[in-house]
């Protein structure tokens, strides 16, 4: 079994998650500049075994999709054609910023860590691949 790459686009910076090879659990894998996140994609396939990629999906409280969006969907065209045999899967990622910040916050980090947006981006990528772990175990 491989494991699942989680990645929370950003405009300048992007936050990368995975699991364990059982994929149970997620854990924080890095941030990166946003320019150079498909070769780190690529390179980072090369070495781990990846079965399936999930992107956060931007959207709004009224179900639309933020401006974010029209970055996104290129990058993931972009991705499916490079490595096309690895699913991409989208998943809401509404308020994973602010859950982000809350649990650095709850982590006790002092106050210069937690100005760090690069780990905000990646505990993002976290809470969404650990909401994606759990809605795949409990069928939501």
């Amino acid at each position: 079994m491989g494991r699942i790459l989680a990645v929370d686009y950003g405009k300048k910076r992007t936050g990368l998650a995975v699991t364990d090879e059982l994929q149970i659990i997620a854990g924080g894998l890095t941030t990166v500049d946003t320019t150079t996140l498909v070769d780190y994609i690529l390179n980072y396939v090369k070495s781990e075994k990846v079965d399936k990629i999930v992107v956060g999906l931007p959207k709004k409280m009224n179900n639309e999709y933020s401006e974010n969006m029209v970055r996104i969907e290129p990058f993931v065209n972009r991705l499916q054609k490079l490595l096309p045999q690895i699913p991409i899967e989208y998943y809401d990622e509404r308020f994973t910023s602010q859950l982000a910040q809350q649990a650095i916050l709850d982590a006790g980090l002092k106050k210069k860590t937690r100005r760090n947006k690069a780990l905000v981006d990646e505990v993002s990528a976290v809470i969404i691949l650990q909401s994606y772990l759990d809605s795949r175990r409990f069928g939501r």
